[in-house]
């Protein structure tokens, strides 16, 4: 999988190299703010306490600060929440960037799973952005592994 560096809920630059030797879960999405979004973090959240060796990463453009405030008032735990603040590349080097219409500037609404030495073993565009990611499909490329 390509290296990203993003912005972590304590503003520091995290890479993805960071979680080689580990299973990871690129959960992708236009905003928390929606209600989808909201649900595939929730979703992911329960998912990943049970999970083994592994790192779900809920990734937005959103501000680190919002993410921050949905998990905190969520209970959210489990998983990381990573913002486009900084920079622009991931959307971009990953074909997630919506381009035009309303949510123009957004990342589309993705699952990506990739195995501890970086490679991407299963991915998913949903192909409406009101539509949830398939889960269990998610999951069963992590239990594979």
């Amino acid at each position: 999988a390509r290296e990203f560096v993003l912005t972590g809920a304590n503003l520091q630059d995290r890479r993805l190299s960071e979680y080689r030797g580990r299973k990871v879960i690129l959960n992708i999405f236009p905003s928390i703010d929606t209600a989808v979004c909201a649900t595939s973090v929730r979703r992911f959240n329960q998912s990943a306490a049970e999970l083994d060796n592994s790192a779900v990463l809920c990734i937005s453009r959103d501000l680190p600060f919002a993410l921050s405030r949905f998990c905190g008032a969520e209970g959210i735990t489990n998983v990381e929440t990573l913002s486009e603040l900084r920079t622009r590349d991931f959307g971009g080097d990953y074909g997630l960037e919506i381009v035009d219409g309303v949510l123009a500037g957004l990342l589309a609404r993705a699952v990506i799973v990739i195995d501890p030495d970086g490679i991407v073993r299963y991915t998913e565009l949903v192909p409406e952005i009101g539509m949830e990611p398939d889960y269990q499909q998610a999951l069963n490329a992590v239990y594979q592994m």
